[in-house]
């Protein structure tokens, strides 16, 4: 076992934490102001949520005892049989809990991604609902197909070094399933739906590059060459993604934004994820440069399309991480990776390019068609969508009993008095529910 190596996957499993308070942040501040609590609660009890899960079942169906390449058995349910020393066949070197608190981290985050596209809208019930059962039917076998050695993908032969197909594709394709089910915010295409705090959104985003550190060159699974080769890539497609947004902004708009230039910043570091253990740093900024600009693009086709991705988990997630995994098949190359493949440019012809397409498809259509199950058998279950008295109010007062802001509190009081008066919550003076279930 090495020390070394132990604490830095230790230390970017706390890191890829920290992205999910950034990511609360972020999306936190996308909102409008009376749903910024029920937009970060999303992100912050997925923490809680899946990090149960994951103990109870989720690890050992995403990289327990192979079946058939498909998904893992239950044998090391309730983390039976992973303890301290380590697996020789997932992650030498470190021990086997190590490895499954750092991947339980990007288990955390994906469905915490995927609410970005139903905010402002959704029963909180039924979120929980979704999640957890998406965790362990769409995302636990989708990370034993790529991630496992035994994975039917792995043994493929397809690249996805940090998660672009596992966590973003996945993701992506998830959302659009959702929001598909849910239906679209009221006043979709008519009102404006301006960002409340621009402020949050920024920290938000400048956590998830500090986070995305441990996300990307934490999954060397080492303190080694390959983990600072992931470190610059990653930096250096995030860079390249925020002035390629900045780009598009400027040359069709005419000025750039701060939220263009966050959101820039995130679709670079998407892109850059399957592809920063396997390419060098000029490929990074590639990579980044055009997940940018294709990502600014792809978020104006749901005003076309008709479809309401709130915070455009598709145009971002989705279109940057199918990006970055096709591009891993062009700039890919074994100088950087000896374990991984030469690409198109590195002279690998167009195997790595075509296994980088099916990957990606396998993985968008089988997340799109089980979440888009999973989401219709919530909706006649629990149910989905918030009511429309609800929905107008904003989701912090009715669902939570709670507002975000003090300034917001003459206009809400209201609007908590009645939520108490009809669902029997006592209220502090001043307008605010105390604890009470929901």
């Amino acid at each position: 076992m090495n020390s070394g190596d132990t604490a830095w996957v230790l230390t970017s499993a706390a890191l890829v934490m920290f992205m999910t308070v950034g990511l609360a942040l972020f999306y936190g501040g996308l909102v409008r102001a009376k749903n910024v609590l029920s937009t970060v609660m999303h992100s912050f009890f997925a923490i809680a949520l899946v990090s149960i899960l994951w103990v109870m079942a989720g690890y050992s169906l995403a990289f327990g005892p192979d079946l058939h390449g498909v998904i893992g058995s239950l044998d090391w349910a309730g983390l039976h049989l992973v303890g301290a020393r380590p697996d020789a066949h997932l992650a030498p070197g470190i021990p086997h809990l190590a490895f499954a608190a750092f991947q339980m981290m990007f288990a955390v985050i994906t469905p915490a991604l995927i609410s970005g596209a139903f905010a402002e809208r959704m029963r909180f019930d039924g979120y929980v609902l979704f999640s957890g059962a998406w965790l362990l039917l769409v995302y636990c076998p989708i990370a034993h197909w790529v991630f496992d050695p035994d994975g039917w993908l792995h043994r493929l032969g397809a690249l996805d070094f940090a998660g672009g197909t596992v966590v973003h594709v996945n993701a992506g394709a998830a959302a659009l399933a959702v929001v598909l089910v849910l239906g679209r915010r009221q006043g979709f295409g008519r009102d404006a739906f301006v960002p409340h705090n621009l402020t949050l959104t920024i920290l938000g985003a400048g956590i998830l590059w500090f986070g995305w550190f441990g996300f990307n060159a934490g999954s060397a699974l080492g303190a080694n060459g390959l983990a600072a080769t992931a470190f610059v890539t990653t930096n250096a497609g995030a860079a390249a993604g925020a002035l390629g947004w900045a780009a598009y902004e400027r040359i069709r708009h005419g000025r750039v934004t701060t939220s263009g230039i966050a959101s820039g910043a995130v679709a670079g570091l998407v892109a850059i994820t399957p592809a920063a253990g396997y390419v060098g740093p000029l490929g990074a900024v590639a990579i980044g440069l055009l997940g940018g600009l294709a990502c600014a693009g792809a978020v104006g086709l749901k005003h076309r399309l008709g479809y309401d991705d709130a915070l455009d988990v598709g145009g971002i997630h989705l279109v940057g991480g199918a990006l970055g995994a096709l591009l891993t098949g062009v700039f890919a190359t074994v100088a950087v990776d000896p374990a991984g493949a030469d690409g198109l440019l590195a002279g690998g012809g167009l195997g790595l390019v075509a296994r980088q397409v099916l990957a990606v498809t396998a993985t968008g259509l089988f997340s799109f068609g089980a979440s888009y199950l999973l989401a219709r058998g919530v909706q006649a279950t629990v149910g989905l969508r918030v009511e429309p008295e609800h929905e107008a109010d904003g989701l912090d007062v009715w669902l939570h009993s709670e507002t975000g802001y003090a300034f917001t509190e003459p206009i809400a009081t209201t609007a908590l008095r009645s939520a108490g008066h009809r669902h029997h919550l006592p209220l502090h003076q001043g307008g605010h529910a105390t604890r009470s279930p929901t």
